[in-house]
C-alpha cells in the first residue's frame, strides 16, 4: 500500500517534465519564429553619379532634396564613406562582394569582347549583343547572402555585372526578382526600346534613339521643338522602374525582403519630367542650351533638367517611404541611401554651377573617373526606426566593402570569409565602443591614366599615369589640411609616402583579366 504514493509522485514528475518539455519546445519555436519576425527589411537605394554635395543635407543651395533630407533627420549622416570605385561597374561589383578594388575581379567598366552595345535596331533582333564583363558564376554576391538567411530579394535599376546569356544575371546572383537595365550602355537614355523582367524582354514604345546623337546642324538650338526626339518619349524608364520596386515591398510585406533599388538617376543623359523641368526653369532662369558637344544627349534646358532629375529621385525616395509606411514595414526597415561615384563632367552637366562634390574638386581630372575625393567620397545615410539615433552624425570610415558584412550582420547572417570589408550595424546600433576600425582604405583603378590611393587616417596618397607613363611617384595631401588635395606634401613625410608604397603593394593583386592589368605594378 505504500508503494502507491510512491507511483503517484513518479507519475506526476513525469507528467510534469513532460509539460515543461512541451512549454519549451514552444518557447523555443516561438522565440525562433520572434527572431524571424525581428530580422530587419533592407532597402539600398544607390544613385548614379549622384556628387557629394548635389543634397540639401549636405549643403546643395539650388536643388531640392527634401524627402532624402528627412531621411537623414531621421536617421545617421555618413561624411567620410567612399565609392568602390569611380565608375559604375566595379562600384558596384565592391558592393554586391565585400571586395576592395585589389582583390575584385571587375576592376573598370567594359563590354563583352566582341559585343555592339550602341546598335539599337540590333540589340532588338540579338540582346545577346548587350551587357558589360559578366562577373563568374562563383561570385557570392549579398543578394544571395541574404537569400540563404530568408530574405525576398530584388534588384530594381541598372545592374551592370553581366548580360543576357552570361553568369552575371542577377538571377543567378542571388535575386528573385529583377526589372530594369542589365547593360550600363542601354542605360545612357531614359528612354529605351525595352527594360528587362528577371531574364525576359519587356518592350516599351520609345524609338530606337542613340543617347550620344548630337542635335542635327539643321534644328535651331534655341528651339525647344528641336528637342522633342531626345526628350519627349512614352515610357520613361525611372518611373517604370519605381513602379517595380513599390510593386516588389507591397507583394513581400509578410516576409523579410531585400530591395536594391539601383536607379539611373542622375547619370545622364539628361532626361526628366516635364513638371520638374518646368519648375526649375522659373527658379534657375534662362541658360543656354546643351547640343551634345560633349556626348550624350542634347538638352534645351541643362541644368534646369539635371536639377530636375535630382529631384524627382528624392520624389522616389519619399514614395519608397511612403509605401514602407502603407504596408507597415517602416518600423523594421534599415533604409541605406548613397552614389556609386561623385559628379560627372559631361553630357550637359556643370558640376561648378551646383558645387555638385562639395568641399572637394569637381571639374575633370578630380571628380567621376579619378581616385581623388571628388571621385570616390560620397554621399551616405543610414535609417533604421528604433535603431538608429534619429539626427546623428558620424565620421567612420567607411567603403562599399563594408555594405556586404553589414547587411550581413543586420540579418543575422554570415559573410563570406574573406571579404575586405567591416560591419557597422555596431555604429548604427549606437555601440561605437564596440565598432571595429579600418586603418586605411585601398583603391587601383585601370583606366583613365591608371591610379592607386590609399586613404589613411588624415592622409591620402594618390599614384595617377600608373599605365599611360608607367609613374610610380605617390603625392600625399593631408585631407584635415587640405580637402581639395591641391598641395601636395610627399617631400615633407617620406615616412608617410613607404607606408602608403607599402599598402599599395600588399593590397594589389594581379587581376584575372588582362584588361584590368596595370604591368607596371608588376615590380613595384
Amino acid at each position: 500500500m505504500q508503494l502507491i504514493p510512491s507511483m503517484h509522485i513518479r507519475v506526476a514528475v513525469l507528467l510534469i517534465a513532460a509539460i515543461l518539455t512541451a512549454c519549451s519546445q514552444d518557447q523555443n519555436e516561438q522565440q525562433g519564429q520572434n527572431e524571424q519576425k525581428e530580422q530587419p527589411n533592407i532597402l539600398y537605394i544607390l544613385a548614379d553619379d549622384l556628387g557629394y554635395g548635389e543634397l540639401g543635407v549636405y549643403g546643395q543651395q539650388k536643388i531640392e532634396t527634401p524627402n532624402i533630407d528627412a531621411l537623414a533627420e531621421n536617421g545617421m549622416l555618413f561624411t567620410k564613406h567612399y565609392s568602390g570605385s569611380p565608375v559604375c561597374a566595379p562600384s558596384r561589383f565592391m558592393l554586391m562582394t565585400g571586395s576592395h578594388p585589389g582583390h575584385a575581379y571587375i576592376r573598370n567598366n567594359g563590354s563583352r569582347p566582341g559585343h555592339d552595345v550602341w546598335d539599337f535596331e540590333a540589340l532588338r533582333e540579338n540582346p545577346e549583343l548587350e551587357g558589360n564583363t559578366p562577373i563568374p558564376d562563383s561570385t557570392v554576391t549579398v543578394g544571395e547572402v541574404l537569400q540563404e538567411a530568408g530574405y525576398q530579394t530584388a534588384a530594381v535599376g541598372k545592374w551592370g555585372l553581366g548580360g543576357p546569356g552570361s553568369q552575371g544575371m542577377p538571377n543567378d546572383q542571388g535575386f528573385d526578382f529583377f526589372y530594369g537595365y542589365l547593360d550600363q550602355a542601354m542605360a545612357h537614355t531614359y528612354y529605351p526600346i525595352y527594360l528587362w523582367k528577371n531574364k525576359e524582354r519587356i518592350f516599351l514604345d520609345n524609338d530606337p534613339v542613340n543617347p550620344h546623337t548630337p542635335l542635327p546642324d539643321s534644328l535651331d538650338p534655341e528651339d525647344p521643338a528641336s528637342y522633342d526626339r531626345f526628350q519627349d518619349q512614352p515610357d520613361y524608364s525611372a518611373a517604370l522602374m519605381l513602379d517595380e520596386a513599390l510593386g516588389f515591398i507591397e507583394t513581400n510585406q509578410e516576409d523579410p525582403f531585400f530591395l536594391y533599388y539601383a536607379t539611373t538617376i542622375p547619370h545622364v543623359s539628361l532626361q526628366a519630367p516635364t513638371r520638374w523641368v518646368t519648375h526649375y526653369r522659373e527658379k534657375l532662369g534662362e541658360e543656354e542650351p546643351y547640343t551634345g558637344g560633349q556626348s550624350y544627349t542634347p538638352n534645351r534646358y541643362p541644368r534646369a533638367t539635371y536639377s530636375a532629375m535630382i529631384s524627382y529621385l528624392d520624389e522616389q525616395v519619399g514614395e519608397l517611404i511612403a509605401k514602407l509606411k502603407e504596408t507597415g514595414t517602416y518600423e523594421n526597415t534599415l533604409i541605406l541611401f548613397s552614389s556609386d561615384n561623385g559628379p560627372t563632367y559631361n553630357g550637359g552637366t556643370d558640376a561648378s554651377f551646383f558645387n555638385s562634390a562639395g568641399p572637394f574638386n569637381e571639374t575633370r581630372g578630380w571628380a567621376k573617373g579619378y581616385l581623388h575625393e571628388g571621385g570616390i567620397r560620397v554621399p551616405m545615410i543610414a535609417s533604421w526606426p528604433g535603431v538608429i539615433e534619429a539626427g546623428s552624425e558620424t565620421d567612420h570610415l567607411s567603403a562599399f566593402w563594408d555594405v556586404m558584412p553589414t547587411l550581413a550582420d543586420a540579418a543575422g547572417a554570415d559573410a563570406p570569409a574573406g571579404t575586405d570589408g567591416i560591419s557597422f550595424v555596431p555604429l548604427l546600433k549606437g555601440q561605437s565602443s564596440g565598432q571595429q576600425q579600418h586603418e586605411y582604405l585601398y583603391w587601383e583603378f585601370p583606366a583613365y591614366g591608371g591610379q592607386q590611393a590609399v586613404r589613411m587616417g588624415k592622409w591620402k596618397g594618390i599614384r595617377k599615369n600608373i599605365i599611360k607613363s608607367g609613374n610610380l611617384d605617390i603625392e600625399l595631401y593631408n585631407l584635415d589640411e587640405d580637402i581639395k588635395e591641391e598641395r601636395d606634401v610627399s617631400e615633407e613625410h617620406p615616412e608617410v609616402v613607404e607606408q602608403i608604397r607599402s599598402i599599395m603593394t600588399q593590397e594589389h593583386s594581379v587581376p584575372e583579366r588582362d584588361a584590368f592589368r596595370m604591368e607596371a605594378l608588376n615590380g613595384s
